[in-house]
């Protein structure tokens, strides 16, 4: 059994095309070669943890994954997230690696989902950026976006001035113009292609502000009772498309708007899907489109995978 911690996995994932790694992994999924278990979920006050597992049918590995997001942690001078995530073998069960990634590697593969979300949804040119959120997730989702659009130009929304400052200064080697807002509705309005990174439990802006034509891509919302959409954009929009139809309908934005009758079935495919070309995702330029990423293990199964193939190629070399 081998132990890798994070200053030994950040160098790793280096040599990984992310992007292209997220999008096989959802194709494999909604093509039915991914095995995963319901998520095990505990909410405590203050943050969540999740334990995501899964395999790939003709894969070497299943995965166990703890991952979790305790929101006041900044407050206290930690990160946010944190996790492991364990890599066993698939014909013995023996455990090949702990990778000790601190969620770092649950960060990285939700950012990358994003990309891939806005690399096959989105309008192309994308004409603005906006980014709803200022901590780890909103910064890593523009940084995955550098590999799908030329796009330089974005707005980030978040709570306060503190936030803000702090979010421009960590992303100021991008190679982005990034303005900064507290008004949710125009941060909204102002772009073609709109990530949200929050914890919220309540819509963000309203379904009207979004302008024809635009992408939406929700990554906060993982749990039952979180919500950074109003229901009614589900309902207007053109396409939704869920990391997993079947997660997503018990959690996340899909599980809200149905919950508030909203959201028509017939709307609804799989990103995998999309990105595979089974299904269709915007079919016109002025479609409103919406991705409700959730996190599924066959993620978990491929980062890990690859970090651990990477790892134990420079180990030999």
């Amino acid at each position: 059994m081998k132990l890798y911690r994070l200053p030994e996995i950040r160098p790793a994932l280096a040599g990984i095309d992310l992007v292209e790694l997220m999008g096989r992994a959802f194709a494999a999924y909604s093509a039915g070669r991914a095995v995963v278990a319901p998520v095990g979920e505990l909410l405590l006050a203050g943050g969540d943890v999740h334990v995501k597992s899964g395999y790939l049918e003709g894969g070497d590995y299943y995965v166990v994954k703890i991952a979790s997001g305790f929101y006041g942690n900044p407050s206290l001078g930690l990160p946010s997230s944190n996790g492991v995530m364990l890599l066993f073998f698939q014909k013995t069960g023996e455990l090949a690696a702990v990778l000790h990634d601190e969620g770092h590697l649950t960060d990285v593969r939700t950012a990358a989902a994003g990309a891939v979300a806005a690399r096959h949804l989105a309008g192309h040119p994308i004409e603005r950026i906006a980014i709803f959120g200022t901590g780890t997730q909103a910064r890593l989702q523009l940084a995955h976006l550098r590999a799908v659009t030329g796009c330089r130009d974005a707005v980030v929304w978040g709570r306060g001035e503190r936030q803000l400052d702090g979010y421009v200064a960590a992303v100021a080697d991008l190679g982005f113009r990034v303005e900064t807002s507290r008004d949710a509705a125009a941060t909204a309005a102002a772009a073609s292609l709109i990530v949200t990174t929050t914890a919220a439990e309540a819509p963000l802006f309203p379904a009207a502000a979004v302008r024809p034509g635009t992408h939406v891509t929700a990554v906060g919302s993982d749990t039952a009772a979180k919500q950074e959409l109003d229901p009614e954009l589900l309902a207007r929009a053109d396409r939704v498309v869920a990391d997993s139809l079947e997660q997503c309908r018990e959690r996340g934005e899909i599980f809200q708007a149905r919950k508030a009758g909203l959201l028509e079935e017939e709307k609804l495919v799989e990103l995998g899907a999309v990105v595979a070309g089974a299904a269709p995702g915007r079919v016109r330029p002025e479609d409103v489109t919406v991705a409700d990423l959730t996190g599924v293990a066959v993620q978990d199964v491929e980062i890990a995978r690859a970090t651990f193939e990477a790892l134990e190629g420079e180990a030999s070399s």
